[in-house]
């Protein structure tokens, strides 16, 4: 027996393994890994499982769905929604996701301008006319760089027991492989695509001869889309309804990304006052004496500093040092920890983005700490 399939001695009905959805959604996840779509739409995206899979693929920024009902989108559509931690820890990429109420035989200007374009298991809900439209709506307007269909293979069905006709009571047909190949070469011809067959959904063994229980079509465009094609024929109204609409933090944001750098160089300063103060009371301990008296070996030279704290000027080649019960991390060592420089680029946004958050030297080129509180507390 084939690994993606067990079939039940007595019963004699056909489980995959993993349920073919899963293999469909996979077979979407695999594509959107192998070329990089910045903008993914799924049309009948229905309870919005695959949406919701592809928001964790770190090269996704636009997200968008399409269903005729509304209600089989409401129900997980929350899944959707930027989650706790993403505020707590903001992705560097942006990410906007959207849920349309309409039909793929009707061209909003909210679809344009996508990478990928997935259809699964749609076109055989389809009336006969809104599969007229559908190839002119999808590959003539959107016009995508890819699109992926797929669609149940008739000839598979022979396989299930009690399956006449179609497999789904709103099923409006069913085709076998020659029937698909054929729309699927026409549309491409038509609409300068090529297209490539698969499916997913191995049959038992010795009845291979059936093919996949899941046909796919993958179309590429052969001509990146011109300006003036994509212009053409934009309707100037919308006849879709967005029922829903997320858009995540990310560090592309300023004020996310604020946070996130005052947040980092805080937690950093810390870590380096902690080792520093722990190597002051070493000391201390070693010689028996006052850590507050013992500032030289923190600081390079007495003339860095003037007796008056308040015009204290840091020179940032400056090691961090205690005075007193001040503690001065310069803002070049904490610039240098990795996590810090990834996320401001340059010193002078690191600067940017503290000033007014973080409590600093006169000069502004160290961070500051006050211990005396947490040496009472000691």
């Amino acid at each position: 027996m084939d690994k993606n399939f067990q079939e039940e001695q007595f019963t004699g009905i056909i489980k995959f393994t993993p349920p073919l959805y899963k293999q469909r959604y996979q077979f979407v996840k695999d594509l959107v890994g192998k070329y990089k779509p910045k903008k993914v739409a799924d049309l009948g995206c229905a309870d919005c499982t695959l949406l919701w899979m592809l928001k964790f693929c770190s090269c996704i920024e636009v997200l968008s769905g399409l269903d005729i009902c509304t209600s089989i989108m409401k129900e997980k559509m929350h899944r959707l929604s930027p989650l706790p931690v993403d505020y707590l820890q903001p992705a560097e990429r942006s990410l906007t996701v959207t849920l349309h109420h309409g039909s793929v035989a009707h061209k909003d200007p909210c679809m344009l301008g996508f990478d990928l374009v997935t259809c699964i298991e749609l076109i055989e809900h389809l009336e006969e006319s809104e599969l007229k439209k559908f190839p002119e709506v999808v590959f003539g307007f959107m016009a995508p760089s890819i699109v992926v269909i797929s669609t149940p293979n008739s000839e598979f069905n022979a396989l299930f027991p009690g399956v006449t006709l179609f497999r789904h009571p709103d099923h409006k047909f069913e085709w076998n492989r020659v029937q698909f190949q054929s729309w699927a070469l026409e549309t491409a011809r038509r609409y300068d695509y090529s297209v490539e067959f698969t499916g997913v959904g191995h049959p038992p063994t010795g009845m291979e001869n059936v093919g996949f229980c899941t046909q796919i079509g993958v179309f590429v465009r052969k001509h990146p889309q011109t300006s003036e094609s994509a212009q053409s024929e934009k309707p100037t109204e919308g006849v879709y309804k967005t029922v829903f609409k997320a858009v995540y933090p990310s560090l592309k944001d300023e004020k996310y990304l604020q946070n996130a750098v005052v947040s980092e160089v805080i937690f950093t300063a810390q870590i380096i006052k902690r080792s520093l103060l722990d190597r002051v009371m070493s000391e201390h301990e070693e010689y028996n004496d006052d850590p507050t008296e013992r500032k030289c070996k923190f600081q390079p030279s007495v003339n860095c500093f003037s007796d008056n704290l308040g015009k204290l000027v840091v020179e940032k080649s400056m090691e961090p040092f205690v005075n007193g019960h001040v503690v001065y991390i310069p803002l070049t060592t904490i610039f240098s920890f990795p996590k810090v420089n990834q996320l401001c680029g340059t010193f002078e946004k690191l600067c940017k983005l503290i000033a007014g958050k973080v409590t600093l030297s006169s000069d502004g080129s160290a961070v500051m700490f006050n211990t005396e509180h947490e040496n009472e507390e000691n």
